[in-house]
């Protein structure tokens, strides 16, 4: 269900990037590189709506339903125009409520309330969005693991470097076969919630086309070979000037210490203006959520939801 004009595609990726570099706005869902690994999951589509680019998509974290949604429209000027912004927002209300859908804008980073506010005072309310909050590391934090905060983590690093031999290699499109089938291996190997699958499964169907598409694309990819074989592998893609995204991240458990591995290897390898590592959200699963909170990000970065208050009446009678 694409609700707007235009689809992700890696042609459109020159104007995508115009914009999405055009304000500083910190989420790593405003990326051209989570866009395009999650465009036919989340059926994320686009248009030139006055003088912002739009986009939609679809959630996937709420269980019962599956509404449509807009991120915040977005500039490629650094500022927003309250009446210009106001008409882009209520036009693109009409594209959703033309098709039978609450209007919604997800995703918003905090630093955009006021401007969402500025534009249409009043009229919306905001909900704080916490599943979906970024987490941000300082890169050399990961790299350092100093401190008894990464006492564990030093510890299984270790153990992996004094047991095993590997070696550290860039992921590339030719190596896509192998990649899958790593992927497939891992994911048979869980046993997990029946929603938490399902999202495990949603991302197998995306990476089948990004390993074919890693250099077209532009992501940041490394992979961790024992005996030949791929046993963990990370795709990334670049946020801002100074972070990158961490999109996928997996490791054969099999191997203690092989995700602190592929986590400090992955850091090494960044240019050296890369300051931090944006490891995105956690979805709302406890475990998740603990695993994030236990390398000790240095900032979450907030989402929230705005929905029109006239909406939310006529969902109350």
């Amino acid at each position: 269900m694409f609700m707007l004009e235009n689809q992700i595609t890696i042609e459109a990726r020159p104007i995508l990037e115009e914009y999405l570099g055009g304000f500083d706005y910190g989420t790593s869902g405003l990326s051209f590189s989570s866009l395009y690994m999650w465009r036919n999951i989340n059926d994320f589509s686009w248009q030139m709506i006055g003088d912002y680019l739009c986009i939609a998509g679809l959630s996937h974290l709420e269980t019962d339903t599956k509404e449509p949604f807009l991120f915040p429209p977005l500039t490629k000027s650094g500022s927003y125009d309250p009446a210009a912004l106001y008409k882009t927002i209520m036009e693109a209300k009409g594209i959703f409520e033309s098709k039978g859908y609450i209007f919604s804008i997800r995703l918003m980073p905090f630093h955009m309330m006021d401007i969402l506010e500025a534009a249409c005072p009043g009229k919306l309310k905001f909900f704080d969005d916490r599943p979906n909050y970024d987490y941000l590391y300082r890169k050399q934090d990961l790299i350092d693991l100093k401190g008894r905060d990464y006492h564990s983590k030093k510890n299984h690093l270790n153990y992996f470097l004094n047991n095993y031999q590997y070696e550290y290699v860039t992921l590339t499109s030719a190596m896509a076969d192998d990649a899958m089938r790593f992927i497939k291996d891992f994911n048979e190997r869980k046993n997990l919630p029946e929603h938490e699958m399902a999202l495990l499964k949603m991302e197998e169907r995306a990476m089948s086309d990004v390993f074919h598409n890693l250099e077209a694309v532009g992501y940041h990819t490394a992979a961790i070979l024992i005996d030949g074989k791929i046993e963990s592998l990370c795709v990334g893609g670049k946020l801002n000037r100074n972070t990158v995204t961490v999109h996928v991240e997996k490791a054969n458990i099999a191997y203690r210490g092989l995700y602190q591995l592929i986590n400090n290897e992955f850091c090494r390898h960044m240019a050296p203006n890369i300051k931090y590592i944006n490891r995105e959200e956690d979805m709302g699963i406890p475990g998740l959520r603990k695993a994030k909170l236990s390398y000790k990000p240095v900032k979450l970065v907030e989402s929230h939801i705005a929905i029109f208050k006239d909406d939310l009446k006529k969902n109350e009678r």
